[in-house]
């Protein structure tokens, strides 16, 4: 498994706290992570990205227990095995596409990886928007951006939070095909996080919180 979650407990307050099922998933794979509003589905995704921290389990990504990690190794970790695609995209707004991918490798590496940034924009058809600042992209297109950011350092696993809600039904079918079709050439392992309907369907493998 390139991730498994075990055991995991979190809690916000006394009235808000959650046991979160166990979840198993290999390289190239997909889980769903569905359920009501309030279950916890973001709390999850966030305690899974190493954003979070629980009260109670372990978080292994590729052997290394995440949960055990100091906070500085976890934010270096990360960067180098975890991509995100947030429900809204939080691009450096005074950087161009193209820089604003740069910028992810740079902070994980100390590199600017301008070859592949440019080659994950050609592959989401996006190439001709590299010099545009994301405030002139659409909504699909600014998605299309965060999915390359997220990608940009080769993750080994690949997070995406309502990744489709946003979006009218013809870009959420790409944005999912993209997803689906990049993690397998990659070998990331994919959660998604939803409640949208329209993409429930497509995924054999999911988790109902509840």
């Amino acid at each position: 498994m390139i991730i498994s979650a075990e055991n995991i407990t979190f809690s916000y307050n006394k009235e808000q706290s959650f046991i979160l099922p166990n979840l198993y998933c290999s390289a190239g794979s997909t889980i769903l992570i569905t359920g009501d509003s309030g279950k916890g589905k973001t709390t999850y995704l966030h305690i899974l990205a190493g954003l979070l921290k629980p009260i109670t389990g372990k978080i292994l990504i590729d052997g290394t227990d995440i949960v055990a990690l100091k906070e500085s190794k976890n934010d270096k970790f990360r960067g180098q095995n975890i991509g995100l695609v947030f429900q809204k995209s939080h691009f450096i707004s005074s950087l161009t596409v193209l820089e604003n991918l740069e910028m992810a490798s740079w902070l994980a590496t100390g590199k600017k990886n301008t070859t592949r940034a440019k080659k994950l924009l050609e592959q989401l058809d996006i190439k001709n928007q590299e010099n545009k600042i994301p405030t002139q992209l659409s909504i699909g297109q600014q998605q299309r951006v965060s999915i390359a950011r997220a990608l940009m350092n080769e993750p080994k696993v690949l997070l995406a939070d309502e990744p489709t809600s946003s979006l009218d039904d013809k870009n959420a079918e790409k944005v999912i095909e993209l997803l689906t079709g990049l993690s397998k050439e990659y070998k990331a392992a994919l959660i998604i996080v939803t409640h949208d309907s329209r993409i429930k369907e497509k995924f054999i493998n999911q988790l109902t919180l509840v």
